[in-house]
């Protein structure tokens, strides 16, 4: 007789970048509701850049499932799905926009889709759905959101495998908005020798409201494509798989009105020809776009009158912003930047942890900090500290006590190029205490650096959480005091803190990739 075993299915996780929308709450909500394996965590990555209202978790979920939220400081979804990410410990990684739902049935597809994909498959894309109104015609919005249905690799649902992210450092966080990362992503994963693939899961996608002008806003976007174009040539949209937009009329569009406006610093006859031929041109061009979206939608008199002002406003919005973009990214280079600071935990990370400690004579160095710190300086790296000291917040000492034991640390170890100290407690709620990000902002600020070119070495959980919430490199140096699910949960440990500046500066020199372990 032969038994029959199903294979279990691969455990994940899933992540979601959120602004705090209310659409989030529904997602979560069809999440609880499935009747499949769900995730052994969910990370909601917080990307709004103040000091929002908690994000509020339904009670159903969070008592079925482990639920983290932490702060990726209003750096864009790609950055905030980074930090997600590198948090988590499946071998599968679920990517989750904050406005879909996941209906009936979700939980036990996604399983049957991970557990087909082969093991060179690194990620495998759901099925698309967009309701639409059945007692009308779309309006231009809703046909924009519906064509997500035939887009490739898009991260509304997306599940990648860890190794995968780990192997090309995951999204390119120069992407600021929900526009070409996941199709820069694919791309990049592609070419690492990965296959991607389909699954049979289904994700609905609703319309959100748009407002007037949402259609001249999304013109932004342009500025990404230049970024795409700088870092995949001239034929990036067909590597990438992205349908060819209206760019090319648009330019048509900015020039003929140039055309006509450069036509009235002329004289005579000449001035009348080159202004009739540019207005006639802009006015073709712009009557021929206007008609093309008004006529499939329901032409009432607000999507009419939408359609015919936006239609003048997009093409020259467009253009602007490629050329901003084309400006902006004319030196950029590959995903991920090269390291240029190294910031460092001060007790535990660099010196001897002595609590309290107010006497500068009982500062001690870890056996190889200054063999680090000297070979971090002769690579030309900046170097700086990021210290908790929440012992000034409770009055147990001074401010002057620290400033004296960091100058000790200064002279043992040599100068730093930056000092930040946070001496709040943990109970003041600041945005400076790891593992919140705000030391790593001030510091990358200080030096003049981008935070994504910046690394935070420590030796504690908070110190990896507060580089991941920043959007810069985290390298755990573990010690006794470690706790082990800190050293399972951080993306890259190194076992002394001179085996972290090297990792450091071979990730350099290999274009910045560093996968998980080769420090151990």
């Amino acid at each position: 007789m032969t038994s029959t075993h199903q294979q279990a299915p691969p455990d994940y996780a899933v992540v979601i970048p959120t602004i705090g929308r209310q659409s989030l709450q529904d997602l979560l909500g069809s999440l609880a509701s499935q009747d499949g394996a769900l995730p052994i965590e969910v990370v909601l990555a917080d990307d709004r850049p103040a000091s929002p209202p908690p994000v509020q978790v339904p009670t159903a979920l969070t008592e079925r499932v482990d639920v983290r939220i932490l702060r990726s400081g209003g750096r864009g979804p790609a950055a905030a799905r980074n930090a997600g990410w590198r948090s988590t410990t499946a071998p599968w990684v679920v990517f989750l926009d904050d406005d879909v739902l996941l209906p009936e049935g979700w939980a036990t597809d996604l399983a049957t889709d991970l557990a087909a994909a082969a093991s060179d498959v690194a990620g495998v894309q759901s099925r698309l759905r967009v309701p639409l109104p059945q007692d009308r015609r779309p309006t231009d919005w809703e046909r924009s959101t519906a064509s997500l249905e035939r887009s490739a690799w898009i991260t509304a649902d997306m599940a990648y495998r860890r190794d995968a992210l780990i192997e090309v450092d995951g999204f390119d966080e120069r992407f600021p908005r929900a526009y070409r990362e996941d199709a820069d992503l694919a791309f990049r994963v592609r070419r690492a020798g990965w296959r991607l693939s389909r699954g049979q899961r289904l994700t609905v996608h609703p319309v959100r409201p748009a407002p007037f002008w949402a259609s001249v806003r999304v013109q932004c976007g342009n500025a990404d494509d230049s970024l795409l174009r700088r870092l995949h040539g001239s034929r990036w949209r067909e590597r990438l798989e992205v349908p060819r937009g209206r760019l090319p009329w648009h330019a048509v569009t900015v020039s003929s009105a140039a055309l006509a406006a450069a036509g009235l610093l002329l004289r005579g006859r000449a001035r009348d020809a080159v202004v009739v031929a540019g207005s006639t041109g802009w006015a073709a061009i712009t009557l021929d776009f206007a008609r093309r979206r008004i006529a499939p939608g329901p032409r009432n008199p607000r999507e009419v009158a939408r359609m015919a002002v936006t239609s003048v406003l997009i093409p020259p919005a467009a253009i602007a912003h490629r050329v901003r973009g084309a400006v902006r990214h004319r030196r950029a280079g590959p995903w991920p930047p090269a390291i240029e600071a190294i910031l460092f935990d001060r007790d535990g990370t660099l010196i001897h942890d002595v609590p309290l400690n107010t006497d500068p004579a009982r500062v001690a160095p870890l056996p190889d900090a200054r063999k680090a710190l000297d070979t971090a300086r002769r690579h030309h790296l900046r170097t700086g500290v990021v210290t908790n000291q929440a012992a000034v917040g409770r009055g147990e000492i001074s401010e002057d006590d620290v400033a004296r034991i960091n100058r000790r640390v200064e002279e043992l170890l040599g100068p730093f190029d930056t000092w930040q100290v946070c001496h709040h407690a943990s109970t003041d709620g600041c945005e400076c205490r790891k593992p919140q990000p705000g030391m790593v902002f001030a510091a990358a600020a200080d030096l003049g650096v981008s935070v994504s070119r910046c690394a935070v070495v420590g030796d504690v959980g908070s110190d990896v959480e507060a580089a991941l919430a920043a959007g810069a490199r985290p390298v755990l140096v573990p010690t006794r005091h470690t706790r082990p699910e800190e050293v399972l949960a951080a993306p890259l440990v190194a076992k002394s803190l001179a085996t972290a500046v090297d990792l450091l500066l071979k990730g350099n020199l290999s274009g910045g990739n560093l996968s998980k372990g080769n420090g151990r």
